[in-house]
């Protein structure tokens, strides 16, 4: 992957059905999001096909599945499976994982085989879906050792989720384990552990937006959200304060980047902010780039 000819770096993407058809979210979830998001078009993109999209733009893409299956019964999209799809299509996907908290010590050797085997360069966390508070000691911090250790990546989903809304009871899902200031612990407790909070956190925006300041190893990134509906500080520490440590990410496919980066020119961001949330932090972060 050579940067320097990538239009963007989409830090947030979905693997979200397996070249066995198995999708990760059951049916009534599944379409709950899509009413949810407005989804136009085609839900479930094969790995294969979410490479060819991004490869199209000249864009690359971090892409990761969510396993949850402790909280949901439902068996993610393999790591495996996401890792080799990504090294065939190397030019445009970035592998992540995601290993449900709950598996413990067998999670653990998981999370390292993955990337010494795999060339995984992180793991995403979805606290409300796989029901856990990220500064339980308890349940995820073995984890977050092993991605410490390894220089990768802990990708948090922070804020409201559109997977259960409008589902009665929210699918079970709750929101109170996404509130980023669990993280803030997270990140002081392992202090070389580079975080990504993910989504505009609504409702607790300026919560993120303190613990990204506060932290050095802390990023944001814009995903799930259309930039027309940014909250006025994101998009003023974007500016400023945060000008390093912001990222795009769409959420596709529910999300597009078509359509995110269209809003996104409309956002009064500064000239030379620009290319930094499009590419060139991400680049860093992941290593691309030297610092």
């Amino acid at each position: 992957m050579n940067p320097d000819e990538l239009v963007a770096i989409d830090v947030h993407t979905h693997a979200e059905v397996s070249s066995k058809g198995h999708s990760s979210l059951d049916d009534d979830l599944h379409d709950a999001s899509s009413a949810y998001f407005k989804v136009e078009g085609k839900r479930k993109p094969t790995l294969q096909e979410t490479a060819a999209y991004y490869r199209e733009r000249n864009m690359a893409a971090v892409i990761f599945t969510v396993d949850a299956e402790s909280a949901t019964g439902t068996a993610p999209v393999p790591n495996e499976e996401v890792a080799e799809a990504a090294a065939a299509n190397a030019d445009v996907l970035i592998p992540f994982a995601s290993i449900d908290p709950f598996r413990g010590k067998a999670g653990v050797k998981q999370a390292r085989r993955l990337v010494e085997e795999y060339g995984v360069r992180g793991f995403k966390f979805h606290p409300s879906i796989q029901g856990f508070f990220p500064d339980d000691r308890s349940v995820a911090y073995g984890l977050y050792e092993v991605i410490e250790e390894t220089g990768t990546i802990a990708l948090f989903h922070t804020g409201q989720t559109g997977i259960g809304a409008g589902v009665p009871g929210g699918g079970g899902i709750r929101l109170k384990y996404s509130n980023p200031l669990h993280v803030d612990d997270v990140a002081a407790d392992f202090p070389h552990l580079k975080i990504i909070l993910a989504h505009p956190s609504f409702p607790w925006q300026d919560e993120a937006l303190a613990v990204a300041t506060h932290k050095p190893g802390v990023h944001i990134d814009l995903s799930g959200w259309s930039p027309k509906y940014f909250p006025p500080q994101l998009v003023q520490y974007a500016n400023t304060l945060l000008k390093d440590k912001v990222l795009f990410g769409s959420d596709f496919p529910v999300l597009t980047p078509d359509r995110w980066l269209a809003d996104f020119a409309e956002l009064p961001i500064k000239d030379e902010v620009r290319p930094r949330i499009l590419k060139e932090n991400a680049a860093r972060l992941l290593g691309l780039t030297k610092p």
